[in-house]
């Protein structure tokens, strides 16, 4: 259990429908663990401080941040993770250059104003270099310009100059500004460098392949997104010698900008991450050294920046809708620069996806996961308190004889209160406690076996506690599993179950364990999104006529009690084929689940579990580099190297990455596309009952102060929720929830 209440219940409730995919990290409950001043600091956003933030930031910046999901997906690609490990073979290399360059290639013949120049490398370089000299005044259009500049990255080695720079008026007019040139010469200069360097990889590789090569349909499929943009084939836009104004050039060279800077930007993000592995580890050459290096060096970075900017200024007298399609561009690009990497072809052993070494016929795969802010975005205790609360008689009002005698919402708030602060006090002390006077040099878990046995024993004695004060009296089942039914969960995870159970050629289960004190809770989570078949561990209540006694059934309520329910599982679920366990969790409650699984992925960063667990020798490493020393030490046709009890546990900040390594990207981008690209929040809002009075909305969510514009949204869902618990209850006082 971890206990929390915050004093003002509407304002504690909306951070339950915060998205967890927004910039800012949502607001959270105090963590066991977790000082009050950490949680206040996370708490005390304050209007002017966010605006003042998103006013600094260009489009660019913005969109980078919103889809840096994909950004990060792009590392759990088979291709990325070889290639950061050194033992990329060199004829899937070759074939990755090869796709490449035939995706400027063809770009180019699509467009009749431009003249593809055929030429070896050198020579190539020779004309370009020599085209750039003598065009002093060049009259290329920045779209246009842009668009192949930012194209040729490494490998794309074709350099296209144009006919007849003297037709592009255009092109005259919309280059005008000094900047623009400068950043446009910029660009050229990166480019050749490219090139360069590019012609060294052919000689050292071999370019052979780039003849014979046939283009796959991810790089058809860029490719024709690129050129439509390019063209101006995009919603609302007029086309190509059809625009009437200067601004109507600006917006078509920002959509084209918007479509391109992605490019750009992943190479930087991927050649930064690989490089900050390789400084890491300097005992062996790494055979792409020099691939990483490119995109790593502050040239390219810079020209990333370049791009970026360029995209801001363009789009500075945009509309709304304008920046929207902007949007719907970049993310569109993105997710074709992840599809260009998944369909590279790969003629060897990986590790990812996990699975792929899982034989359904021979091996059973059991997924295992904690549930509160493992799977949801506020702890369910305090998700019961405030249903508490929130139903509660006010104090001068009488309550009907066969009814569960309740205390007022008053003294409630004030008992939850007391709970919650001694709950946080102790579990602190009780941390400090379970340490050993000397931190273990090694993974000693026993050690940590025997300390958790005493974190134990505290949290039994809290859930006496909660049970003799009353506090958890008179709770309706419905107004509990509306709660569920409407709880917005971590981004990624019902998408990441519904994968599971929909393939049954996985022959996999999962189990939910969970110190929640209502079962119930959990099921109606799930089942909105589908899941009903997911098998929960939890404690129960003890109801009369569906309103709750107050008891518990007490199945899971310590460290020691989800290791024995994980054992159990394993024991009644014996079979003759190998079982193959992952947990995924995030609270020092988990930690002997997560060390006993044969892979334990970490969600999200408790201060108390890395302390504990740190303290008797757990190592804790991200999950991606984690991934790259794995495939180093893949050898071709061995079984799978992950082993329980290894004392190493994976660390990832998503669902999305849990999803990727698992699973892999392939099906988490066809996943995605089902969900037809609905946010959390619209796949809720699109539940709620429309029968409630709008003004009773309003009313509720004039209480709540919020610090972005776009989010009052949430607000309209806390209220709906609340409005709709409360629909058959008289005695809800709106007023009462400012107090």
């Amino acid at each position: 259990m971890r206990l929390f209440l915050n004093p003002t219940p509407i304002k504690f409730i909306r951070s339950l429908f915060s998205s967890p995919r927004s910039k800012s990290p949502p607001l959270r409950p105090i963590r066991a663990g977790s000082s009050p001043s950490t949680a206040i600091a996370m708490a005390t956003i304050t209007k002017s401080t966010s605006l003042g933030a998103v006013a600094e930031e260009g489009i660019a910046r913005r969109f980078w941040i919103k889809f840096r999901k994909e950004s990060t997906l792009a590392l759990y690609t088979p291709f990325v993770v070889c290639l950061a490990s050194g033992d990329l073979r060199l004829d899937s290399f070759r074939q990755y250059v090869a796709q490449d360059f035939h995706f400027l290639k063809t770009f180019a013949q699509a467009q009749p104003q431009w003249r593809p120049v055929s030429f070896g490398l050198g020579e190539g370089l020779t004309i370009a270099q020599e085209s750039w000299n003598r065009s002093s005044s060049p009259r290329l259009s920045r779209q246009l310009l842009s668009t192949r500049l930012c194209s040729c990255r490494l490998s794309r080695c074709t350099v296209f100059i144009s006919s007849h720079f003297s037709k592009y008026e255009l092109a005259e007019e919309c280059a005008d500004d000094d900047d623009a040139k400068a950043a446009i010469s910029q660009l050229r200069k990166a480019v050749i460098e490219e090139l360069k360097m590019h012609d060294s990889f052919v000689q050292e590789w071999g370019s052979d392949m780039v003849k014979d090569c046939r283009l796959n349909s991810a790089t058809v499929k860029y490719t024709d997104f690129l050129l439509a943009t390019a063209s101006g084939k995009v919603e609302g836009v007029k086309g190509p010698g059809k625009l009437a104004t200067p601004f109507e050039k600006t917006k078509l060279a920002a959509y084209t900008l918007g479509a391109m800077t992605p490019c750009m930007k992943l190479y930087a993000f991927i050649g930064s991450e690989l490089q900050a592995l390789l400084d890491s580890n300097k005992s062996s050459r790494h055979l792409y050294q020099k691939w990483v290096d490119n995109y790593a060096c502050e040239s390219f970075q810079a020209s990333a920046l370049q791009t970026e900017d360029l995209l801001d200024k363009l789009s500075v007298s945009l509309t709304g809708e304008e920046l929207d399609i902007i949007e719907k561009l970049y993310h569109q690009a993105m997710k074709l620069e992840i599809e260009f990497f998944c369909a590279q072809p790969l003629n060897q052993q990986t590790v990812v996806p996990l699975l792929t070494e899982h034989k359904p016929a021979d091996n059973r795969c059991l997924i295992f996961s904690d549930f509160d802010l493992t799977c949801t975005v506020v702890d369910s205790s305090a998700i019961l308190a405030e249903i508490a609360i929130v139903t509660a008689p006010k104090s001068d009002q009488s309550q009907a004889e066969n009814q569960i005698v309740r205390m007022s919402s008053a003294d409630l708030r004030n008992t939850w209160g007391v709970l919650s602060r001694q709950y946080t006090e102790e579990h602190e002390q009780c941390i400090e406690r379970i340490l050993l006077p000397d931190k273990a040099e090694r993974f000693y878990y026993e050690g940590l076996h025997k300390a958790l046995e005493q974190l134990s024993v505290f949290e039994k004695g809290a859930n006496s506690r909660v049970i003799e004060s009353g506090v958890l009296k008179g709770l309706n089942l419905e107004d509990i599993k509306r709660a569920g039914e409407r709880l917005i969960l971590q981004d990624g995870c019902t998408d990441f179950f519904q994968s599971i159970i929909k393939n049954a050629n996985l022959n996999s289960n999962i189990h939910v364990l969970s110190y929640c004190w209502c079962g119930d809770l959990i099921r109606s989570a799930f089942s909105s999104g589908g899941l009903n078949v997911l098998n929960v561990h939890a404690n129960e209540f003890v109801y009369d006529n569906s309103v709750s006694t107050g008891e518990i059934v007490r199945k899971v309520e310590s460290p020691i009690d989800k290791v024995q329910a994980f054992r159990d599982i394993l024991t009644n679920h014996r079979s003759e084929k190998k079982d193959f366990t992952v947990y995924i969790g995030d609270s020092v409650g988990d930690l002997l689940c997560l060390l006993e699984a044969d892979v334990g992925i970490v969600l999200g960063s408790s201060s108390s579990l890395r302390r504990v667990g740190s303290h008797f020798g757990v190592s804790f490493i991200p999950l991606f580099p984690g991934l790259v020393k794995k495939q180093k030490e893949c050898v071709e046709g061995s079984s799978s190297s992950w082993k329980g009890l290894s004392g190493i546990l994976y660390t990832v900040s998503s669902w999305a990455e849990i999803h990727a390594f698992i699973l892999g990207i392939e099906r988490f981008m066809r996943q995605s596309s089902r969900n037809g690209g609905l946010s959390t929040l619209s796949y809720y809002m699109s539940k709620l009952s429309g029968t409630l009075v709008l003004s009773q909305v309003i009313a509720v969510r004039n209480f709540v102060e919020w610090p972005f514009r776009g989010n009052m949204l949430y607000v309209d869902v806390v209220a709906l929720v609340l409005m709709e618990i409360s629909s058959c209850r008289p005695f809800l006082d709106l007023s009462t929830l400012h107090k």
